[in-house]
């Protein structure tokens, strides 16, 4: 049996408040996807990687967290999942929504 894990971070979501998040955190359920999207033209961090739920920007990967992220989706490498892992709707709005990235299995491919 494979005990290796596809896990590769979870993190709090950034600048959750600024964006959808707070319109839409009441949907989101654990286990529900996000989709990864870089933002090459971002002003504050040229390594930026946002996180859409539903089709709604909810925030960004941590910058201390998403360099080699960002530069396997900028070569094209579509390797990665992403989902909801964690809501703490008594938490500070910064941090009641945790996202988890995990490898594709291609093996099930």
């Amino acid at each position: 049996m494979d005990k290796r894990s596809k896990h590769v971070m979870d993190f709090c979501v950034a600048g959750f408040t600024y964006w959808d998040g707070p319109e839409v955190v009441q949907q989101m359920k654990v286990g529900d996807k996000v989709e990864l999207k870089l933002e090459d033209d971002n002003p504050y961090d040229p390594e930026a990687v946002a996180l859409y739920y539903d089709g709604r920007k909810i925030g960004f990967i941590p910058q201390e967290k998403n360099s080699e992220v960002h530069q396997l989706l900028y070569f094209g490498h579509d390797i990665f999942e992403a989902s909801i892992c964690q809501l703490d709707f008594e938490a500070h709005p910064e941090r009641q929504v945790r996202a988890a990235i995990r490898l594709k299995d291609a093996r099930k491919a």
